[in-house]
C-alpha cells in the first residue's frame, strides 16, 4: 500500500490505518508467516461509507460552480 500512496511515510500510513480500524472502516488480518504479513480490507461499513463519498463527490462536481473572479 505504501508504494501506491506517493510520499506517505511508513509511520503516517500505520497511524492512519490504526485510526481507520478503530473507527470501523477497515479490518486488519495478520498472517502467522515469516516474514509477517498483514492484510487490510474495508469493512461492510467502510464499503458503504466509501460508496457514499463517491456519490457525494460526483454530486459536488455536477453542481459546483466556480466562484466569480
Amino acid at each position: 500500500m505504501k508504494e501506491k500512496i506517493n510520499g506517505i511515510s511508513a509511520r503516517m500510513l500505520t497511524v492512519t490505518l490504526k485510526k481507520l480500524e478503530s473507527n470501523g472502516l477497515v479490518k486488519r488480518k495478520v498472517y502467522a508467516e515469516v516474514p509477517p504479513r498483514v492484510e487490510y480490507s474495508l469493512t461492510e461499513f467502510g464499503t458503504a461509507f466509501s460508496e457514499r463519498l463517491v456519490d457525494f463527490g460526483d454530486w459536488f462536481l455536477d453542481h459546483y460552480k466556480s466562484p466569480p473572479t
